[in-house]
């Protein structure tokens, strides 16, 4: 603005000039955003596109407390050969782990945007529950809000937004039950509030249930991802490896399953 920089929070006033850069260019990579060598498992990556099996425990985005053992650190520290600027198309609670996309210009940032606000973009969860389901299958329709004591957790309440969670059970092990969902809405903890609304939180859900001995953090895992390629407008489909805390979980509580079949 007015030939200096300015973040989205600037107040522009008549006669102000403003310029936007349509392509990355020097000075454009974040402050706040330091490479950090991680290791980070890369599923899907080129120029427009790159998606990540982000474990538990490691937070998107710095924030607070988490300067630089973020994703955003380990793919500026990726692509330090180059001017980048973290733009993530999803994120991932910092305890649920799975694939996670970031788009690596402005113009697939744009396109992913439209794609996913569109419902272009389909996400598949594996999950393990406490308690049987009755219905083994259905469709959990409730509007997700903030919490009026906190800015972090989420409830359901018929204020807040729209939000629509699909599942299926696929599995039932001791009091616990093995579940793959589709959210059809992207709201902050939706999964995770949708189940525990229902009486069967994520196991090891300190938040939305009760810690769990069986499992460090709350067992939800983003499995599988599809998206229309920004460029080709191909559909890929990206498949996220389950985490050995889960893995085990699951081999111990459902043995049987065959989560591949399950899945696809």
């Amino acid at each position: 603005m007015n030939g200096e920089f300015r973040t989205v929070r600037c107040e522009l006033r008549e006669g102000d000039t403003l310029s936007l850069a349509v392509e990355d260019a020097p000075g454009d990579v974040s402050p706040y955003t330091l490479p950090a060598d991680l290791p980070l498992d890369v599923l899907f990556e080129d120029e427009w596109v790159t998606a990540v099996n982000k474990p538990a425990g490691m937070p998107a985005h710095p924030s607070h407390g988490h300067r630089l053992d973020t994703v955003s650190n380990a793919l500026a520290f990726r692509y330090s050969d180059r001017y980048y600027v973290f733009r993530p198309v999803n994120r991932l609670d910092r305890d649920t782990s799975g694939c996670m996309l970031t788009s690596n210009s402005r113009d697939a940032s744009y396109k992913m945007y439209e794609a996913m606000t569109a419902g272009k973009i389909k996400k598949t969860y594996i999950a393990v529950a406490d308690g049987i389901f009755g219905e083994k299958e259905g469709r959990i329709d409730a509007p997700v809000a903030r919490s009026q004591t906190s800015i972090i957790t989420r409830r359901v309440d018929p204020s807040g937004k729209p939000a629509s969670t699909g599942y299926r059970v696929i599995a039932e092990g001791d009091g616990r039950s093995l579940l793959v969902l589709r959210p059809l809405t992207g709201r902050t903890h939706q999964i995770r509030v949708h189940l525990s609304h229902i009486g069967h939180p994520v196991t090891g859900d300190d938040m939305y249930g009760t810690r769990s001995e069986a499992i460090g953090r709350q067992a939800l895992h983003c499995v599988l991802t599809s998206f229309p390629h920004p460029a080709t407008g191909e559909t890929e489909t990206v498949f996220a490896p389950l985490f050995p805390d889960m893995e085990e979980l699951i081999k111990t509580d459902f043995p049987d399953v065959d989560l591949k079949e399950e899945i696809l």
